[in-house]
């Protein structure tokens, strides 16, 4: 459980404090609008109306006490500007912004912030993704080179074990886990046997994901033969 602070409930500032204290944490949020503040205010550790531009406000809250603070203000860039900069000289211990293009990234980060987000683009990013494939349940970009897929099993590897595919050395992907109606389960072993009701999470570079992809299309062309 963390402490966190989430300056900003707008749309993403709200669906991140749902999320943040369904995950037991302990979350304070602040909004210059009540409206904002009444919203949230029943789930959260404590709530406050008023500008974090003004560093009295911030003093007054005691900011360093918090894991982390997020700035959630999308619509205007001076306010996140000012109030990211402000957490920093107020001894806030780690700061993640909110931006909606690079140039503002650059300067949140030249500012104080030590992590910014893009929730619009990777929203938008992960969507892309997923419905431009005919066979990807769920995305989850990685890093630069590799990302994570949920992908259906191919009906020619129902009925074998991981080793018997050679899934690894065939595909050059890893199956981190699978999820099935019982559950999620991570790490499976080289003998688990593949079942047709499962989704595979798979990670491996995309180029290779899209190649293990194309396997889908051929098998569906059969079909029609």
């Amino acid at each position: 459980m963390k402490s966190i602070l989430i300056i900003g409930l707008g749309r993403f500032g709200q669906h991140l404090c749902r999320k943040m204290v369904e995950l037991k944490n302990e979350v304070m949020v602040i909004d210059v609008k009540e409206e904002n503040v009444e919203a949230v205010m029943p789930m959260v550790t404590s709530a406050q109306i008023g500008d974090c531009t003004n560093v009295e406000v911030l003093k007054s809250i005691g900011v360093a006490n918090f894991d982390v603070c997020f700035v959630c203000i999308g619509t205007n860039f001076q306010s996140s500007l000012e109030i990211t900069s402000l957490l920093k000289e107020c001894g806030a211990q780690y700061v993640v912004s909110k931006a909606t293009r690079d140039i503002q990234a650059k300067f949140l980060l030249r500012n104080g912030a030590d992590e910014v987000v893009y929730p619009d683009r990777d929203i938008a990013e992960k969507v892309a993704v997923r419905f431009s494939a005919s066979h990807v349940f769920d995305y989850i970009e990685f890093n630069d080179e590799f990302s994570i897929f949920e992908i259906p099993v191919l009906e020619e590897w129902v009925g074998k074990t991981i080793k018997e595919v050679n899934f690894r050395a065939k595909y050059r992907v890893s199956i981190l886990g699978y999820k099935r109606g019982d559950g999620t389960h991570l790490m499976p072993m080289a003998e688990h046997e593949f079942d047709e009701n499962e989704h595979l999470m798979i990670i491996g570079k995309v180029e290779d994901v899209e190649r293990l992809l194309k396997n889908f299309n051929n098998e569906k062309a059969k079909r029609k033969r």
